[in-house]
């Protein structure tokens, strides 16, 4: 799958880590500019709206910034730290306001019939409407993995949980959002 390219972003991932460490501004700006759509992603999937989760994003890469001095590379590396971030931001958000039902993103799946768009649309709000009532934790784990492809090592990583937690949280959450979704369809 990633061939020889993995190792070679691997280790340009690397240096340029030690280069924002040190300062550089550029070398920074090249790992936000890697990440920007994950954590966007992220913070989207944890059931907040596009201009919200785009502020998460802004917030978290502030945040490593801040905190880069002190970030040691480890199994999950940059993208679990920055998940990690995001999820914590999220959630505070979460916290200090509930979630309403602003969930009136637009789609863009390229169909030009108005009518299948209203109906994936709906079928998305379903989906944001039971993800949103998962437990934080729960819901964390679930986007981590289903959305964005993070291994249990990366999550367990980006939550600071055992694999073994991880493992059942996401048993939990898709079990959860299993039923969740047939009384949504009985409904």
């Amino acid at each position: 799958m990633g061939g020889d390219n993995a190792p070679n972003r691997q280790n340009e991932e690397h240096i340029l880590i030690a280069q924002a460490q040190a300062g550089s501004k550029i070398a920074y700006e090249q790992l936000v500019l890697r990440y920007q759509r994950l954590v966007v992603s992220v913070a989207y999937h944890h059931g907040l709206d596009l201009a919200t989760a785009e502020d998460v994003a802004q917030e978290t890469f502030i945040k490593a910034w801040l905190a880069l001095a002190r970030f040691k590379p480890s199994g999950g590396g940059l993208r679990a730290w920055l998940c990690r971030i995001a999820i914590n931001i999220a959630t505070d958000i979460h916290r200090r306001e509930q979630p309403t039902d602003k969930l009136t993103e637009e789609i863009s799946n390229g169909e030009n019939n108005p009518a299948h768009q209203l109906e994936a649309n709906d079928q998305i709000q379903i989906v944001r409407r039971a993800l949103a009532q998962l437990p934080p934790a729960s819901r964390a784990a679930l986007i981590l993995r289903e959305y964005e492809g993070l291994s249990y090592t990366e999550i367990a990583e980006a939550l600071d949980i055992p694999i073994g937690t991880v493992m059942s949280r996401l048993s939990y959450a898709r079990n959860r959002l299993r039923e969740l979704l047939a009384q949504e369809n009985v409904n």
